[in-house]
């Protein structure tokens, strides 16, 4: 009888497709995926190990798994496995098996032995990108992400990313156009490129340079996406803002599908504390670089992320960067309190804040956020000649209302998913050619009629 297995999924995007790769490499051994933890043989818990508050999710979920299933096997994989694995050989006897990312094709040796009995702990290094083809998509219908590199070099004091996933590796770009052809192929519309960093994307490489002007590998690998026929979007998500590639603006400029939407985690709008994160730049020249990216794309969208209460940031430090959120104006924020990890450079930084502060500071910034992000949103409802903006959105849920009302959620190209807001189209419920039209993975289009909090209310049009 064929062996059944239930995936338990935590962490980012990029864990994501980690978790992708496994499933399908299961599948491939000959296992049966099932959706329902309580029909597996086994379960594979791949967790996260980026933060304090996720290490704990995901050790909560292990030990909630084995309460409730004290006879299933269970296998704790993914970055909080590798990370710690030496330590969990002996320290985690809920967990049948550890199993970390530095090669993910190995999952079904480790889960044929742990089925046999045999606890298992495999953690090999990290090494090149993993890759399988994917025979499950973990995201909403139509939308996928594709990750183009793995580990990264930046070693930003606050982050573990390295001593988990290594020092940076890139995709070569043949495989990553083979990809995304494929997925073209199957219908999947929104491609989201991620990596720890992709302004990194291919720098640990020679590259072939142009003679009379360098181009970045970013650029390069955008050009080739670029020249793929078909409609789709390509998402750039998480861009580090010290070495943000700006040649990449006029490819943007010209192809409308590569998506004017960036990610750039700022992390503070002190110049201090930037120093002291292992950063290069200054607020100065953040505030330069969004003004470079408006200039060259006026309706761009931005995204980044703000870490509250690192060490020593005192009251003029948090002031500084609720100043630079206000400067920017980003269309989306998240502020995150700082997790002190093992192992990373603030660590061992003195003049800790304390969380009481730091979390203060969170809702302070994120309160300053929610008034920036409603009136950048009022600035996509109408032209200026006062007229009702269209777009394309791609639905993800469909939902029906009292007396034939229905409505879908879904995302424009300035939404990307699970982080920002989404679009709210509303249709009639009893017309079957609007129904037929409005199903998860379509791209409709839609007429925005105005904000609510951090969505967009819309009317589908025929």
């Amino acid at each position: 009888m064929t062996k059944k297995f239930f995936l338990d999924e935590h962490g980012c995007a990029k864990n994501q497709v980690d978790g992708e790769i496994i499933i399908s490499n299961l599948i491939l051994a000959g296992y049966e995926r099932t959706e329902r933890a309580e029909d597996a043989d086994f379960i594979v818990i791949n967790s996260c190990g980026f933060i304090e508050s996720a290490k704990k999710e995901s050790l909560d979920a292990l030990v909630g798994a084995r309460k409730i299933f004290p006879k299933k096997k269970i296998i704790f994989a993914g970055c909080l496995a590798q990370r710690y694995s030496e330590i969990f050989k002996t320290e985690l006897p809920e967990a049948d098996g550890i199993f970390g990312n530095g090669d993910l094709n190995l999952i079904a040796d480790v889960a044929k032995k742990v089925l046999q009995g045999k606890r298992t702990v495999l953690a090999p290094e990290q090494a090149g990108v993993n890759y399988a083809e994917r025979l499950v998509n973990l995201s909403f219908e139509n939308s996928v992400y594709v990750k183009i590199t793995e580990g990264c070099s930046n070693h930003c004091a606050f982050c573990a990313i390295p001593l988990i996933r290594g020092e940076l590796r890139s995709r070569p770009s043949q495989d990553l156009l083979a990809e995304i052809k494929s997925l073209l192929r199957r219908g999947i519309f929104e491609i989201n490129l991620v990596g720890q960093d992709l302004a990194a994307y291919g720098t640990e490489k020679t590259f072939v340079r142009g003679k009379e002007k360098t181009r970045s590998p970013l650029y390069s690998l955008l050009e080739k996406i670029s020249a793929l026929k078909g409609n789709f979007w390509v998402r750039l998500l998480y861009i580090h803002p010290d070495h943000f590639p700006l040649d990449i603006l006029e490819l943007l400029k010209k192809d409308s599908r590569l998506l004017a939407y960036f990610d750039i985690p700022f992390q503070s709008g002190d110049d201090e504390i930037i120093r002291a994160m292992n950063r290069k730049s200054t607020q100065k020249n953040y505030v330069e670089l969004v003004r470079k990216i408006r200039d060259a794309l006026p309706n761009a969208a931005i995204r980044t992320t703000f870490l509250t209460g690192f060490p020593g940031e005192n009251e003029n430090a948090f002031a500084n960067t609720l100043g630079f959120l206000k400067k920017i104006r980003a269309d989306w924020a998240g502020a995150f309190c700082y997790s002190k990890e093992d192992g990373t450079l603030a660590a061992k930084m003195k003049n800790p804040v304390p969380k009481k502060i730091a979390a203060a500071r969170q809702k302070i910034l994120l309160s300053a956020q929610e008034k920036i992000a409603a009136e950048n949103l009022a600035r996509r409802i109408k032209n200026e000649e006062g007229e009702n903006l269209e777009y394309e959105v791609l639905i993800e849920e469909v939902f029906s209302e009292e007396k034939g009302e229905s409505f879908a959620i879904g995302r424009a190209w300035f939404q990307a998913p699970d982080v920002d807001g989404n679009f709210v189209v509303r249709f009639d419920g009893e017309d079957e050619a609007a129904r037929a039209l409005v199903k998860p993975g379509r791209v409709v289009r839609a007429k925005a009629l105005g904000v609510r909090g951090v969505d967009i209310d819309s009317v589908l049009i025929p």
